[in-house]
């Protein structure tokens, strides 16, 4: 690669120590900010601040944290206290029985047989995302919020299809006021203060969440009351799980955090895999002409379903490409919980053991001019190494709704590259910030043109 080829935009990763003060404010801006350039090229960096900490980019330690031991490594006690306020014991921060029965009684809602049926719904989202940006043609449009719409769409309709009692527009205001504020680090946090200690910035969000937590609940017990719908949707499907193990079922509030687990991870990172994937095809338009060609042979005039997903490889590639570049959930951070030794290095239990996903993905040791965009290295996924790529983590906690995100990621970036052409706009380049998920600050805007 020419040193002079441009690149995709990038976070500016710290070259010197901070302290506790300076992690605090960087956190608060850009959690991407705390790691040290060097974790791009090196497999483990550790050091302290107010605690202990071991930054980790081996996939052969990845596989011992997240899968070998995952037992050993639970999530941490900042992770817990950003995301319990929103989703409570869900399965996404629950630990050990509560963590296993839930995931059993879950599982057959997202078998491949049911993500499959609910396919339809992602294809009408899609037509609909294509209509409101064809109103926008022959100028700039902000692609982030229209991807926002259209997952939201999706979520909702597999969700609560249907349901009169479930305000979306409640939920969505509740979202993004618990992603504002209670979602940033505290200083707290940082250095290492006991979870029973109060966050007073996560208590802004409180009347919001239990707004969005009595919506889902009426929900719940309107279908529990009306039986479920001639086409299951998610809830019906969870309404219906039971551990085979022990034959327990969710309650409504097990069901809602659950339900609101898959509302806002399911809307907000989809959303953000398709905006950057869009903006990167703008990027590079030799990309984005060669993915068009390939939508337009596979499609013609119609929307994507998931009958085509095998024939759309390269709009794959885009995806994962796109996945590895600006991955949704980019730090992971888990607490030792036992003596450890990770790449040679010392853990001690109580340490602060970190994936920073976005330096993994970027890492010299492990990908080619890692910082390119170039969806051709996914071209043979098994070339990759399992752990050294994690966009939905990985081991027994893999994200459980990996399968449905993708396939609609790629059914409606294809019918939207069949339709469109997108084009950047000078002096709008987005701009990668963490906060709870890796967002394009600023927004993704783009001239649109019909084909």
């Amino acid at each position: 690669m020419s040193p002079l080829a441009e690149l995709p935009p990038r976070v500016r990763l710290v070259t010197a120590p901070m302290g506790i003060w300076g992690s605090f404010r960087t956190a608060r801006r850009n959690l991407l900010g705390l790691i040290p350039e060097i974790a791009t090229r090196q497999p483990i960096v550790s050091g302290r601040t107010g605690k202990r900490w071991h930054m980790v980019m081996d996939p052969e330690a990845n596989r011992h944290i997240l899968k070998d031991r995952v037992e050993d490594y639970p999530k941490s006690d900042v992770t817990k206290l950003i995301l319990a306020p929103a989703i409570g014991q869900s399965l996404f921060i629950a630990e050990g029985a509560h963590w296993h029965w839930q995931r059993r009684a879950a599982a057959p809602a997202f078998s491949p047989r049911n993500v499959t049926a609910l396919a339809p719904v992602m294809t009408a989202a899609a037509e609909r995302a294509s209509a409101r940006i064809a109103g926008q043609a022959g100028r700039a449009a902000d692609l982030y919020q229209e991807m926002v719409t259209t997952t939201f769409e999706v979520i909702s309709d597999v969700t609560f299809s249907g349901g009169e009692a479930f305000d979306r527009a409640a939920v969505h205001r509740a979202i993004d006021a618990y992603i504002a504020q209670t979602a940033r680090i505290s200083l707290l946090d940082i250095v290492g203060a006991p979870p029973w200690v109060p966050r007073p910035g996560r208590l802004v969000s409180g009347p919001a969440m239990r707004d969005m937590k009595r919506v889902a609940d009426t929900a719940i017990e309107a279908r529990r009351k009306s039986g479920p719908r001639p086409a299951p949707d998610l809830l019906d499907l969870l309404l219906e799980g039971v551990d085979p193990e022990t034959g327990r079922r969710m309650d409504t509030a097990e069901l809602r955090d659950n339900l609101l687990t898959f509302i806002v991870a399911g809307h907000e990172t989809t959303a953000l895999t398709l905006a950057w994937a869009l903006y990167l095809c703008a990027f590079d338009p030799a990309v984005q002409d060669r993915a068009r060609a390939e939508a337009q042979a596979v499609l013609g005039a119609r929307a994507a379903g998931a009958a085509d997903l095998d024939s759309l490889p390269y709009i794959r590639q885009i995806i994962d490409e796109a996945l590895r570049l600006y991955p949704p959930a980019a730090f992971l951070s888990r607490t030792a919980r036992k003596a450890d030794r990770l790449c040679g290095r010392e853990v001690r239990p109580g340490d602060t053991v970190m994936l920073p996903i976005y330096a993994l993905h970027r890492n010299h040791l492990l990908w080619r001019d890692p910082d390119r965009f170039d969806p051709d290295r996914f071209a043979d996924p098994k070339a990759i190494d399992r752990f050294a790529y994690l966009p939905f983590g990985a081991g027994p906690r893999i994200c459980i709704g990996a399968s449905f995100a993708l396939q609609e990621a790629v059914i409606v970036l294809a019918t939207l590259l069949a339709r469109f052409r997108f084009s950047r706009v000078p002096g709008r380049d987005p701009d990668p910030v963490l906060i709870l998920t890796l967002r394009p600050q600023g927004g993704v805007w783009l001239e649109v043109e019909r084909i």
